[in-house]
C-alpha cells in the first residue's frame, strides 16, 4: 500500500541494515524532504540523500511498484526530471525521466509491524479505532493535538467565509449575512438558507428596511414560502417583486420533515427578518461585541442555539475578518470566545469522553468534531497524531494484550 510506504519514508522507519540502491550504491537518508500535499509533482521536495558519500539535494518519488512510474506517465512529465531517488516496495523495472536519465532506485520494505497495526486501525469495529491508547497518552501530547485541530477547524471555516465573501463580489457585509443565514438553518436547512441568501437582493431590501412587514414579505417571497403564512404577505411580495424584478428560489429545497415547528424555515426567516429590521445583522454590530454575552443580546438568543450560532457564525466571521484585515485583536477575541463557552454536548463529544478524552470548553469540542470528521471518518489515521502514536508501536501493544475482535 503506497500510503504506508509514504508513512515509512516520511518518518524514517528505515531498516537497521545498510540501505543500497538496486545498482549497489550505499544510501544514507539525511532528510526525507517536505511532503507534497498536492496531487501535482513529486511526493517529497528538497530531500537530502547521500549516495556513496556524495550529497544529493532534490525530490523523491515513491511507488508501490517501480513500474507505476510509467503507469502515472512521470517519464513524460518534466516536473519529475529533478527527482534524485525513486523509492519503491517492488523494483520490477528501472525508471527514466523525460530526459532519458535513469533514476537510482531504492527498495524500502514497509515494516511488518506497521502493516499489522495499520490493519487494526482500518478494521477495528469499535469507534474510534485507536480507543485503547487514549488513556495512555500524555496530557501534553493530547493538548497539543487538540489545539492544532481547533485551529485547523477554525481555519477551515475561515476559508469557507472568505470564499463566500468572494462570491459576494468582495462584500464582507453580504458574506457575513450569508453565513448568518446559512447557520439559521441549523443543519438540515443550511444549504437551502445558503441558496436563499445568495439570491437575496440585499440592496433592494435595504430600501424597505424600516418596514418590518415588507422585509418579511421579501424574505418569505424569495424563499418561495408564501403559502406557509398569511396571504397578506403574498400581495405585498407581488408589489415588491414587480418593483425590483425579483425571482424566488426553488421552494422544494426546504425541508420540513423531522424539523420542530420552532425551526420551520418560514419561522426562522421571520426571525431573521426581525433581526435585519432591527439592524442586528450588520458586520459592524458583530465586530463591536466583546464577548459571547453581547453576541447573545445582538442575536436575541440564549442556550444551545446561541452556542451553535456563536461557534459557527460569530467566531469564524470575527476570526476571518481579523485575519483578512490584519487585526490580531479580533483573532485573539475569537479564540477567547471559544475558550469561554462550555463544551458542546453531542454524540461526538460523548463518544470521545467514553474513550477517556474529555474536554471542558467549545474549543476542545470543536477539536474533537474536527478529529472525527476529518480523520476518523476518512480513515486518515496516517495523518493523525494519535494514529502516529499508535503506529509508532509505543502504545499499540495495548491492542494486542487482549481480544480486539469485539
Amino acid at each position: 500500500m503506497e500510503k504506508l510506504l509514504h508513512y515509512t519514508w516520511r518518518h524514517k522507519l528505515l531498516p537497521l541494515t545498510t540501505l543500497r540502491t538496486t545498482d549497489g550504491r550505499e544510501v544514507e537518508v539525511i532528510s526525507p524532504g517536505l511532503y507534497n500535499n498536492s496531487d501535482a509533482g513529486p511526493d517529497f521536495f528538497n530531500a537530502k540523500i547521500k549516495m556513496d558519500g556524495m550529497l544529493w539535494v532534490g525530490n523523491v518519488e515513491l511507488h508501490t511498484k517501480a513500474s507505476d512510474w510509467y503507469r502515472h506517465r512521470h517519464d513524460k512529465d518534466p516536473a519529475y526530471d529533478n527527482v534524485i531517488l525513486h523509492v519503491v516496495e517492488v523494483a520490477d523495472m528501472d525508471a527514466e525521466t523525460s530526459q532519458h536519465k535513469c533514476l537510482p532506485t531504492l527498495v524500502l520494505p514497509v515494516p511488518e509491524r506497521l502493516h499489522r497495526d495499520y490493519k487494526v486501525l482500518l478494521e477495528t469495529e469499535k469507534y474510534p479505532p485507536c480507543y485503547k491508547i487514549i488513556p495512555s497518552l500524555p496530557s501534553l501530547k493530547i493538548h497539543s493535538w487538540l489545539s492544532a485541530l481547533q485551529t485547523e477547524r477554525l481555519e477551515q471555516k475561515t476559508k469557507a467565509i472568505a470564499e463566500r465573501v468572494k462570491a459576494m463580489n468582495g462584500s464582507w457585509e453580504d458574506g457575513y449575512f450569508a453565513t448568518l443565514a446559512r447557520n439559521y438553518g441549523f443543519g438540515i436547512n443550511g444549504d437551502a438558507f445558503a441558496v436563499w441568501a445568495e439570491a437575496m437582493p440585499m440592496r433592494a431590501v435595504d430600501h424597505h428596511r424600516d418596514n418590518l412587514f415588507q422585509v418579511e414579505a421579501m424574505f418569505l417571497g424569495q424563499a418561495g414560502l408564501l403559502g406557509k403564512v398569511d396571504e397578506r404577505y403574498s400581495k405585498e411580495y407581488d408589489y415588491l417583486r414587480h418593483k425590483f424584478g425579483l425571482q424566488p428560489m426553488d421552494a422544494t429545497l426546504w425541508r420540513y420533515l423531522r424539523t420542530r415547528p420552532q425551526n420551520f424555515p418560514h419561522t426562522r426567516l421571520l426571525q431573521l427578518a426581525r433581526l435585519y429590521h432591527e439592524r442586528r445583522t450588520g458586520l459592524s454590530e458583530l465586530l463591536a461585541c466583546k464577548d459571547v454575552k453581547e453576541i447573545g443580546k445582538l442575536y436575541d438568543m440564549k442556550g444551545a442555539k446561541l452556542v451553535l450560532m456563536v461557534i459557527n457564525t460569530a467566531i469564524p466571521t470575527i476570526f476571518a475578518y481579523g485575519r483578512s484585515h490584519a487585526k490580531e485583536l479580533l483573532c485573539e477575541r475569537a479564540y477567547d470566545m471559544l475558550g469561554s463557552l462550555k463544551a458542546e454536548d453531542n454524540n461526538i463529544v460523548r463518544m470521545w469522553a467514553e474513550c477517556g478524552l474529555k474536554v471542558t470548553d467549545a474549543g476542545g469540542s470543536q477539536a474533537l468534531i474536527q478529529l472525527k470528521k476529518e480523520y476518523c471518518d476518512r480513515k486518515n489515521c496516517l495523518r493523525c497524531r494519535f494514529g502516529y502514536d499508535f503506529l509508532s508501536g509505543e502504545y499499540s501493544e495495548a491492542f494486542f494484550s487482549e481480544d480486539i475482535s469485539r
